[in-house]
């Protein structure tokens, strides 16, 4: 975790060291004192506002070479911050003020791979067009929807009466226009994520 402030950190690691499958294994000030500690972690719980004076776009570029989900675990109340942790690549946002269990959840949520798309974060997100930008046509659209649930190309193609090479063309596609509003989706979890912020296809429960 990292958080500026102890007390919340000592607080979370009470939380998830409850948890028999849980553990908070360090907490630093800062994203280099977290890395200092270890670089064998699962998740990263990141908040967005650090009197180190780092933004979210810095920390998650940090973070980035560690390979791992970062869940952003703050207050909630910028929404330029949530915006800029969701185009750096956050799995999602859960505040500070929830209740123990829906912290847990949510951390279960990010680790199965799934975004946290709470009403702070889609509201964050919708209030900026730039976000939203990427322009996908209706069969693109239909295509990211099937392909991002976990469909394979083929049993898209099947479903949409198109060839495998059709829907591999399209995702090619789409991955080109996510990246050109720098919004990247390299992996089926990205344009996961892209989906969801995009309204093309609802969260997981």
């Amino acid at each position: 975790m990292v958080d500026d402030h102890p007390s919340v950190v000592l607080g979370l690691a009470s939380i998830l060291n409850a948890q028999p499958d849980m553990h908070l294994t360090a907490g630093g000030a800062s994203v280099a004192e977290l890395l200092e500690q270890t670089a064998e972690l699962d998740l990263v719980l990141l908040d967005l506002v650090l009197a180190d004076g780092s933004n979210p776009a810095s920390n998650l570029t940090a973070l980035a070479p560690l390979g791992v989900p970062v869940l952003a675990y703050t207050s909630g109340d910028r929404a330029a911050l949530v915006r800029e942790a969701g185009r750096a690549g956050a799995a999602g946002m859960v505040r500070k003020s929830e209740l123990p269990s829906v912290v847990v959840e949510a951390v279960r949520a990010v680790l199965r791979g799934e975004v946290v798309a709470s009403a702070d974060w889609a509201a964050a997100l919708d209030s900026d067009c730039a976000f939203v930008s990427a322009e996908l046509t209706d069969r693109e659209a239909e295509v990211l929807a099937l392909y991002a649930s976990g469909e394979t190309a083929e049993r898209v193609g099947r479903q949409l009466f198109i060839t495998r090479e059709t829907v591999l063309d399209h995702v090619r596609r789409i991955r080109a226009k996510y990246a050109a509003v720098a919004r990247p989706a390299r992996t089926k979890v990205d344009l996961y994520r892209r989906a969801v912020e995009d309204g093309i296809m609802p969260a997981r429960d």
